[in-house]
């Protein structure tokens, strides 16, 4: 029985989720500012800008996914992660600062390239160091701390933010210390967890099958034998090698699509889609709209999004013990059928005019769902499918896919909202669920418990 050094493989693996850690943060704390900043710019009354300030982000994360499939097979998972942290901790400290709804939107988009390249390499470099029989756990700490993020976010936000009285104007909210000040810091706070993870990603040894597809075996063999003793270094690097000697020296970005990786490629991009289309984004990026749908004040919304928030983090924490026991496959289906079972009754209650306790019980639900099945498992399974040679470039693409199914879904939801009502939205995500349940359930392999390179000789 191999012994493995579970303390060194926990920490490198929570610095490089410290990478997740900043993209919940970033990623959500838009929606508790946004009752705020859309005050103080102006734009409370135009769902186009409404959606483009959401949305915006979403540009510089398919930025961030397309350019970490390029910088991570060149430099590897280290210095492209390094980078992210930069960008996290410019974008927070840009946006707060921002005078005008154009800096804003730039620096938005600052933060979505970290948070683009952050998505992509966070649970990539994770999976690389891990053991197989481990591997589904230390990946979902990426998850994990995504949503301690999300959490973090949304705590910060509702501390930093004075009670808004119950039918204040506008033009109350834009002149208050929360329409001027108050949502600036919501952002600031980004800076320090961003800043704390660029001096750590510095102590991040490089990824072992990344140097060993670059030619630098004598460099993995210490990373290895630190992780689980000499003999299964030699032998893990006598798996990798086996892999990569199958294979040309270089993978061409069309080989992608040949005949050999085109089956991986269209279950990756087809689930990391669907992860996002399955619509439970909105519900933290559009919360005040959802919440005050269900008859919430701007201030009930903000403790509501912080009771989600902690929803979400329990749940994941089911995920992480659950996620190598029952595997990926049977917690995705749970996922794709309990979402779209949860979004008819939802819908079903904005339909008839429910209000209050019933529609956040619903939304609590949905979230709880997600948060042990799509959530962690889709980063558990994108991070594995791929083949040692292409990981790199097609992790790159299906998170490229997944940001422009985000991208997609957050500018959308305003404009559905408004033509078919909450009701009918919702009742579009069921139906998108149980595709993606179909999809699953036809296409998808197990995959718990077998190495990255047996997982690749299976698919």
């Amino acid at each position: 029985m191999k012994k493995f050094n579970g303390a060194y493989i926990f920490g490198i693996s929570m610095i490089s989720a410290m990478g997740g850690l900043l993209f919940g943060y970033d990623w959500v704390v838009i929606g508790g500012a946004k009752p705020f900043y859309e005050r103080f710019f102006d734009i409370a009354g135009s769902a186009n800008y409404q959606a483009w300030a959401m949305s915006s982000a979403l540009i510089g994360c398919v930025v961030g996914a397309v350019v970490s499939g390029i910088v991570s097979d060149r430099f590897g998972r280290k210095w492209p992660l390094l980078f992210s942290a930069f960008l996290f901790t410019i974008a927070s400290l840009g946006t707060g600062l921002a005078t005008s709804y154009t800096i804003f939107i730039v620096f938005r988009m600052i933060g979505g390239v970290g948070i683009g390249l952050a998505s992509a390499l966070s649970p990539m470099y994770i999976a690389e160091v891990s053991p197989s029989h481990l591997r589904g756990r230390f990946v979902s700490l990426n998850q994990m701390t995504i949503v301690i993020g999300i959490l973090a976010a949304q705590v910060i936000n509702l501390l930093i933010a004075d009670k808004v009285p119950a039918g204040a104007s506008d033009a109350f909210i834009q002149a208050s210390w929360n329409g001027q000040i108050g949502w600036r810091w919501m952002f600031y706070a980004c800076a320090v967890p961003a800043s704390l993870f660029f001096i750590l990603a510095f102590f991040l040894p490089e990824s072992p099958r990344w140097l060993m597809k670059a030619g630098k075996a004598d460099k993995a063999f210490p990373t290895l034998k630190k992780i689980g003793g000499e003999a299964y270094a030699r032998e893990e690097m006598k798996n990798i090698q086996a892999t990569l000697d199958d294979v040309g020296e270089k993978v061409d970005f069309k080989a992608l699509f040949s005949p050999k990786f085109r089956s991986v490629l269209v279950i990756g991009v087809v689930l990391a889609v669907f992860q996002q289309w399955c619509g439970i984004n909105t519900v933290f990026n559009y919360a005040e709209e959802i919440f005050t749908a269900a008859g919430y004040g701007v201030s009930d919304t903000l403790f509501n999004i912080v009771i989600t928030g902690s929803v979400n983090l329990v749940f994941t924490l089911v995920a992480m013990f659950t996620v190598d026991k029952w595997g990926r496959k049977k917690l995705m289906l749970f996922g794709s059928i309990g979402l779209a079972i949860n979004y008819v009754l939802l819908g079903g209650a904005f339909f008839l005019g429910v209000q209050g306790i019933p529609v956040l019980s619903l939304v609590v639900v949905a979230i709880g769902i997600y948060a042990m099945s799509l959530a962690p498992v889709l980063w558990v399974v994108l991070s594995e499918i791929f083949p040692n040679r292409i990981r790199g470039t097609a992790m790159a693409l299906a998170t490229f896919a997944l940001w422009i199914a985000c991208f997609i879904l957050t500018f959308t939801f305003p404009l559905l909202n408004k033509s078919l009502g909450a009701a009918g939205t919702f009742w579009v995500y069921a139906g998108i669920c149980l595709l993606g349940f179909v999809f699953i359930l036809k296409k998808l392999p197990e995959t718990k418990g077998k190495s990255l390179e047996e997982i690749e000789k299976i698919i």
